[in-house]
């Protein structure tokens, strides 16, 4: 169908990035999943597929724009347009300043949010001309909470959670809604912070295109 809405979702993944991609699939959207693992992505295909969500799966690194490039390339001479952006791509490591070094700040910064800026780029110019779209970022309560053991996670989320806010004052007259979802504890299934649970703030987002931020807590 190619009339049927689509969403990328970039670090597709068993924790957030495929609950968003089912969320959304759930409300007839077309789920565009990247990752870095082809057998990962294979599987969750199969696995969307199996629940009756059109999906499809390619292979990116969050690390390395290029691959980003390529992708998001495939993406719109397949489909043509990209509705709604989702970056949860995220390096989960611990680590303090002064055992940081600066080439590991650096590799935090582009996954964290240099790519996801670049993401965006890569769907802004046919959201412009279509004057509609919607970008949603995952954060963390690191940003708003450092800690001295993540500090590559604090500094990348509260950088992130900067780029949701300026990129939504610059774009919101243009019909284009960004947005962050700040979750303050760690996901599990089965808790307070399940990712099923957390995945409907971010259609409540897109649905509703009010709150810039949304902290899940």
């Amino acid at each position: 169908m190619m009339d049927r809405k689509t969403i990328v979702v970039v670090g597709a993944g068993k924790g957030m990035g495929n609950h968003i991609a089912r969320e959304f699939g759930r409300k007839d959207f077309r789920a565009v999943l990247m990752a870095r693992n082809q057998a990962a992505l294979d599987g969750y295909v199969k696995a969307f597929e199996e629940e009756g969500i059109e999906a499809f799966g390619i292979v990116a690194d969050a690390g390395n724009p290029e691959s980003l490039t390529k992708a998001f390339d495939e993406v719109k001479a397949r489909f043509g347009k990209v509705d709604v952006l989702a970056y949860n791509a995220c390096i989960l490591e611990g680590g303090k300043p002064s055992e940081l070094s600066a080439a590991e700040l650096m590799r935090h910064c582009q996954v964290d949010v240099a790519s996801a800026l670049h993401c965006s780029l890569q769907v802004l110019p046919g959201m412009r001309e279509r004057k509609s779209g919607t970008i949603l970022f995952t954060g963390g309560g690191l940003a708003l909470y450092p800690m001295p053991e993540y500090t590559g996670v604090s500094i990348g989320k509260a950088a992130l959670r900067a780029l949701a806010i300026t990129m939504n004052a610059e774009l919101k007259d243009e019909g284009i809604f960004t947005g962050v979802v700040t979750i303050m504890g760690n996901i599990a299934p089965g808790t307070h912070y399940d990712p099923a649970d957390i995945a409907r703030v971010y259609w409540k987002m897109y649905t509703e295109r009010s709150d810039v931020e949304i902290i899940f807590k």
